[in-house]
């Protein structure tokens, strides 16, 4: 390796629902990584959880997808020495905490939040509790755990949110395993739908609104991008629309005047700030027009990075191009480490 670059070691793939999300992910911040800045170091984790040396040359990365494939490595093989790893291993398994907590145990710096502020944007239940205790905006909620719920819990349930519902599983993302119920006999079923991908799930108010989302960056102090939003193609924007047909409409920056646009920036902030965000963290809000004005929906802190991604654009928007998104997430990463009180305790 050049003494000048660093080891952008990008961590892909992964074992959850969103695997094929993560492999097209890569593929594209691979394929904008400045080579003068970095050499480039892929690792697949595929759907066994078996970790490989990914081959990431520009016809590789040019098929808009990589694939976890190649020589078998494990975390011994990452490079230590002036190194940042890029986790982007959307939902369980790379999203949650997890392989933050691997990373920070091998004591190697990564783009993107730590290990708390990880684990409560992933469980969307959990998040929202910190949401309402900071006394942030957000729909009416219920949480409910797959060895408690019984049947008749579901007209309680229907009674504090209302119908329509949305019931998510609460560590899934990509829209994966949500549904819309707009009856009873929707909302159980709903319910045991999600039960398939996570033992905890969200009931949530049906918000009739504008989906607003904003970009932000930063560790101690959060950059704010101008907002986007999402007119969703589906009845909701679900993993089809985002991935597969590409139906959604996006419009950036959003058309919201002066104030409204300074008020979901400010919102933002706050919740990034709440939930100990670092890094980076894409927060999406509801809008209701005629109503309550902006309500949180969720944060997640390893947004896509596609081309249809709403993240990469919003900075864009802002003045931020896509080699230097990439650029600013490794400086906050070092940043991070820098600040960590790691050293200090390891010397007493």
């Amino acid at each position: 390796m050049s003494s000048s670059r660093l080891n952008l070691v990008v961590l892909f793939g992964g074992e959850s629902a969103e695997h094929d999300v993560s492999c097209v992910t890569a593929a594209h911040v691979i394929a904008a990584a400045n080579p003068a800045k970095y050499d480039i170091v892929a690792i697949g984790i595929d759907r066994d959880g078996v970790w490989h040396r990914a081959v990431c040359s520009p016809a590789a990365t040019s098929s808009g997808r990589l694939s976890p494939s190649g020589d078998v490595v494990t975390l011994s093989d990452i490079p230590r020495a002036h190194t940042v790893v890029m986790p982007l291993l959307h939902g369980p398994l790379g999203e949650d905490g997890t392989v933050q907590g691997m990373l920070e145990v091998a004591n190697v710096p990564y783009v993107g939040a730590g290990v708390l502020s990880s684990a409560l944007c992933m469980d969307k239940a959990m998040a929202k509790q910190i949401v309402a205790a900071a006394g942030l905006p957000q729909p009416h909620f219920r949480v409910v755990q797959e060895p408690h719920f019984a049947a008749a819990d579901i007209d309680e349930i229907i009674a504090s949110v209302g119908l329509p519902m949305f019931v998510k599983p609460a560590n899934m993302g990509s829209s994966v395993g949500v549904r819309k119920a707009k009856t009873r006999d929707e909302a159980l079923a709903a319910i045991h739908h999600a039960f398939v991908f996570d033992e905890w799930v969200l009931c949530e108010e049906a918000i009739t609104g504008r989906e607003i989302e904003v970009a932000v960056l930063g560790n101690v102090t959060p950059e704010v991008s101008l907002p986007g939003e999402i007119v969703a193609g589906a009845e909701f924007y679900d993993y089809d629309d985002k991935y597969v047909n590409s139906t959604a409409q996006l419009t950036i920056p959003a058309v919201l005047d002066a104030d409204k646009t300074r008020i979901v920036r400010e919102l933002a902030a706050r919740v990034y700030t709440e939930l100990r965000c670092e890094g980076m963290a894409r927060v999406d809000f509801f809008y209701e027009e005629k109503g309550r004005g902006f309500l949180c929906n969720e944060v997640n802190t390893i947004p896509g990075f596609t081309p249809i991604s709403m993240y990469p654009k919003m900075w864009e928007a802002t003045g931020l191009p896509y080699d230097r998104l990439i650029d600013r997430l490794v400086e906050l990463a070092l940043d991070r480490r820098s600040r960590s009180k790691r050293g200090a305790q390891e010397r007493k």
